[in-house]
């Protein structure tokens, strides 16, 4: 996959707005996509050796287990509301409907079967406020430790405008010691029109990506450390899926962090400006 190909733009008039597999993202574990159903559409899928969660974005939908129950899922928006998370083990057949519409992201990674079908609530989900300055930022444990999967993790993120997420930078490619995961970073705005910027690189090697990135685009963390920043004047979601080399209770190992930079996190205000930096003369 080349460099450009890590950054994904929706296709709007699709029902798979987004799609990524281990196939065309070059890695082992990890697929994500993101269905829109309109009224009267259905979306069906059964995998036979893989775990998936089914996060809702927007809209309300209805998902029929073959031979079980039926599930509601809804959501205002990612702005307003945390989802129900719908978590369903390998040979699960599911059908996705809404009578109005409905759009949700689905992922999934291999999985032998150790845990049963279920819904996650929001009350069941950790909550926390990481870093500080203009790196402050929300992080919900949508699917983290201690909620039980063989290999999936996701996080929903919230970025105020004109801040960073995920600072310092973290990697967890599987150098000094971190876990090996892969990762997917899909982006919401509000308001929409506005921009943000992904940097993913590698300073022992020649790897450095920038993308620029909008409302509704994806970005694939493949390796290095990496970080994200929103433009001044909208605000940031991201959902994240991740997957490898992680099981059960290992999924809450934590990532490295780029030493050059983490002496910030003792003091976000150390060495902050004030302005004016220069004084201006007087004449």
């Amino acid at each position: 996959m080349s460099v450009g190909q890590h950054l994904l733009k929706p296709d709007s008039d699709a029902q798979t707005r987004l799609s990524i597999t281990p196939a065309t993202a070059g890695w082992e574990y990890l697929s994500f996509a993101v269905i829109s159903l309109a009224a009267g559409e259905t979306h069906m899928v059964m995998l036979p050796d893989q775990e998936l969660a089914i996060v809702p974005l927007s809209g309300a939908g209805i998902v029929d287990v073959t031979g079980g129950a039926s599930v509601s899922l809804s959501r205002d928006s990612v702005f307003t509301e945390i989802p129900r998370v719908l978590y369903a083990p390998p040979r699960t057949a599911l059908t996705v409907s809404t009578g109005d519409r409905f759009e949700f992201a689905i992922g999934s990674a291999p999985a032998v079967g150790k845990y049963p079908l279920r819904v996650f609530e929001p009350s069941e989900m950790k909550s926390e406020l990481r870093g500080g300055g203009t790196a402050y930022r929300q992080v919900n444990h949508i699917l983290a430790m201690p909620l039980p999967a063989e290999h999936l993790i996701l996080y929903e993120v919230y970025v105020p405008r004109g801040t960073w997420g995920g600072w310092a930078p973290h990697n967890h490619d599987g150098r000094d010691g971190s876990p090996y995961l892969e990762e997917v970073y899909y982006f919401r705005m509000d308001p929409p029109d506005g921009f943000l910027m992904q940097r993913n690189w590698r300073d022992d090697e020649d790897f450095d990506e920038v993308f620029v990135a909008h409302d509704g685009d994806c970005v694939l963390v493949t390796k290095g450390y990496h970080s994200t920043v929103a433009c001044p004047t909208s605000h940031l979601y991201f959902l994240n899926y991740l997957a490898g080399n992680l099981l059960d209770e290992q999924r809450i190992t934590p990532p490295c962090f780029n030493a050059r930079y983490t002496w910030i996190q003792d003091n976000w205000d150390k060495d902050a400006w004030k302005l004016p930096v220069v004084a201006v003369p007087s004449t």
